[in-house]
């Protein structure tokens, strides 16, 4: 990437870029929000320029994959579009969407200080920054995880790390990075160990289970984020 531009027009270059070519698994289909919705782009390039108009290096938070209803959308990770609008002041007209995920981490950064003072200091993203779907015995098709299925890590794998390595040429700290998601994080440091991308990985319970399963300790899950975060 072209280091001379700002941390918000590198994310927005990354961004148009991605394209998934390789083989999936059968049952298995990959989202691509930049493609697939005309509204993304210009509201991913009006989230970047307003909230990383600068040169400043991040903390990196890395997350799973896009849900459909998140990221999937809106083309910014964990963020629906209630809150693109609610906390971040952009408006998509063609879609609305509700993630649990994004609910949960937007109370962490209303308690941090707010949108402009968290992605001040954080980029959040992920190592397979498309969503990815599978059909079930109902014959619908839902969220999937890169790591659900032995087959489609391995077909994934390679753009994974082609990604992080992508993500490294941000002025990004790799001294620690935070991961979201005990499994992510145990399939990241493999990769890690092959790859020698980041120093320390530090564990945070990912944001879907806190607020579907542990909504009534949430509010010390806010503040071991807020702790480690800190860190």
């Amino acid at each position: 990437m072209n280091n001379t531009l700002s941390f918000g027009h590198q994310v927005v270059a990354f961004n148009k870029q991605l394209e998934y070519t390789g083989n999936l698994p059968d049952g298995f289909a990959v989202i691509n929000p930049f493609i697939e919705n005309a509204e993304t782009i210009p509201t991913m390039e009006r989230f970047y320029h307003k909230f990383y108009n600068d040169h400043k290096k991040r903390k990196f938070i890395i997350g799973i994959n896009p849900s459909r209803h998140g990221a999937g959308i809106t083309g910014v990770p964990f963020t629906d579009t209630k809150r693109l609008k609610s906390v971040c002041g952009i408006e998509m007209k063609t879609a609305y969407s509700h993630e649990p995920s994004s609910v949960y981490l937007y109370d962490v950064i209303d308690q941090y200080g707010g949108a402009r003072a968290f992605y001040n200091d954080f980029y959040i993203n992920s190592p397979f920054p498309l969503a990815i779907t599978r059909h079930n015995e109902r014959n619908s098709w839902i969220n999937a995880n890169y790591y659900d299925d032995k087959a489609l890590f391995e077909a994934l794998k390679p753009f994974m790390v082609t990604t992080l390595k992508n993500h490294l040429t941000l002025p990004i700290d790799a001294s620690k990075v935070y991961v979201l998601g005990k499994k992510n994080a145990a399939f990241l440091a493999k990769i890690n160990a092959e790859e020698h991308l980041f120093g320390e990985l530090v564990v945070l319970e990912h944001p879907r289970f806190i607020q579907q399963y542990k909504s009534r300790e949430k509010a010390d899950y806010i503040l071991k984020y807020l702790n480690l975060l800190a860190t």
